[in-house]
């Protein structure tokens, strides 16, 4: 059993920065690959940043400049800093994990967190 939890989510004015965080739990021999995706309302899931575990990174080109992924191997956890926030950054955003259990390699996901850039 892997469990992902997220937190730092919430209401942040446009221009603003939050930080979201993400801690994986459980069974799990490796993570090769922890990342972040959102989804907003009427749209389909999608990468937001995504991190190896030797540090290597990957962004859209709508977040890249603006969005910064780190992971921490020892804690299993990892971090989305998000700055220069846009209304269009409104979404839940989704902790994903691929990693190794005993039953093999598998995609876990957290619970999800909601980012809304208003004013």
């Amino acid at each position: 059993q892997v469990q992902l939890v997220e937190s730092g989510g919430g209401l942040v004015q446009p221009g603003g920065s939050l930080r979201l965080s993400c801690a994986a739990s459980g069974s799990i021999f490796s993570i090769p690959e922890m990342g972040w995706y959102r989804q907003a309302p009427g749209k389909q899931r999608e990468l937001v940043a995504r991190i190896t575990s030797s540090g290597s990174t990957d962004y859209p080109d709508s977040v890249k400049g603006r969005f910064t992924i780190s992971r921490d191997n020892a804690k299993n956890t990892v971090h989305l800093q998000a700055s220069s926030l846009k209304p269009e950054d409104t979404a839940v955003y989704y902790c994903t994990a691929w990693g190794r259990t005993t039953t093999g390699f598998n995609r876990y996901w957290g619970q999800g967190t909601q980012v809304t850039v208003s004013s």
